[in-house]
């Protein structure tokens, strides 16, 4: 059996973490195969004492200060990686697991040695019978989005390749983390999966969703200013630090368009202060440093022409497909024009 290395990043979690931990501990996977790293964000809830005194074997890790979901699931698989764990399965506070879902999902990985990632069927709690994601999706401008979300699951188990792994639940080999990296630890919260999934992708591997492994996470969208700012930054960030240049001159003039339309929401909506911190975010020097700096490491790493990005894109769309932000104007104006418009310029990615 392959050893496990379970990950769970808390931050004032403590009204979820009695059901999260007491159904990772009841998996039908050999109980000597896996370990749970309890990584806490400086939370101020008692969660940690909780944590302490009713499920003591459980490793915690605490930080003094809260580092992010991104920094914090770092913290957690460096100390996995650093046991030799031959996987590492990061899962939210605010999950319950079916019992079968981690020997599903390694048995899966197992199968492919290209395989890097595998996520489960995540579906909304307490409402089981809708999906909350069967693999996330990559649209081209960089926004990251849930596959099949709110919907009723359809019946297919097959597992099938997705553009990029949840967050909420995934199990990545340890191969795949030593080659490409873990989380980018500036993102803090908030497309640190997306990056990932889109260097897996340029390292050659696969990441697939396994529909008969079902975790059920008590999901929430957030519409806090804050989390705006991460979302839009972070979405950012991910274009230009994975894109060839070629790509990111063929997509400006949509980027340009979105731009505009988001700003104009932002005034809307009460963002524009968050949307005006996001530009002034690239017009420091330094953090167009760190974006040359982790382009430069993509190549020196090796593996940056592994994959082209004719090959990546096959997994993008040019429609935003996620009901949290459904409404008329995107669906008969945004997605009508902005996915013609990335069908035109598909084709011309020959890189």
């Amino acid at each position: 059996m392959k050893r496990v290395g379970i990950i769970i990043v808390n931050y004032n979690g403590l009204e979820y973490l009695s059901d999260c931990l007491t159904s990772l501990l009841n998996l039908d996977y050999p109980r000597g195969e896996y370990k749970i790293f309890l990584v806490d964000n400086a939370s101020t809830d008692d969660s940690v004492n909780f944590v302490k005194n009713n499920f003591p074997q459980i490793e915690i890790i605490i930080n003094k200060e809260n580092l992010g979901f991104a920094e914090g699931n770092n913290i957690g698989m460096k100390k996995a990686l650093s046991e030799n764990f031959d996987y590492v399965c990061l899962i939210n506070q605010d999950t319950i697991s079916e019992p079968d879902f981690l020997h599903k999902l390694v048995a899966n990985a197992e199968g492919d040695e290209s395989i890097a990632a595998v996520q489960p069927r995540l579906m909304l709690y307490p409402e089981k019978d809708k999906v909350n994601s069967l693999g996330n999706s990559i649209h081209y401008l960089g926004f990251g989005f849930s596959s099949g979300g709110y919907q009723n699951f359809d019946g297919n188990l097959q597992p099938k390749e997705i553009a990029y792994a949840s967050g909420a639940a995934v199990l990545i080999k340890k191969e795949a983390l030593e080659k490409v990296g873990l989380f980018n630890p500036d993102f803090f919260m908030y497309h640190e999966d997306l990056d990932l999934g889109w260097r897996l992708r340029l390292a050659g591997y696969k990441i697939l969703v396994v529909p008969s492994a079902v975790v059920y996470h008590k999901y929430e969208f957030s519409k806090s200013i804050k989390k705006y700012y991460f979302m839009e930054r972070n979405r950012l960030i991910c274009l230009l630090e994975n894109y060839k240049l070629a790509t990111l001159i063929l997509i400006f003039p949509a980027w340009l368009v979105m731009e505009i339309g988001l700003f104009l929401f932002s005034l809307k909506s009460g963002f524009w202060q968050e949307k005006l911190k996001v530009y002034g975010y690239f017009l420091k020097y330094k953090n167009w440093g760190k974006i040359i700096g982790e382009r430069r490491a993509l190549l020196r790493q090796g593996y940056g022409g592994r994959a082209k990005d004719k090959e990546i894109v096959k997994f993008f769309t040019g429609k935003i497909e996620f009901q949290e932000i459904d409404n008329w104007l995107l669906n008969k104006v945004a997605n009508p024009m902005f996915n013609l418009y990335w069908l035109v310029i598909r084709k011309l990615i020959i890189w």
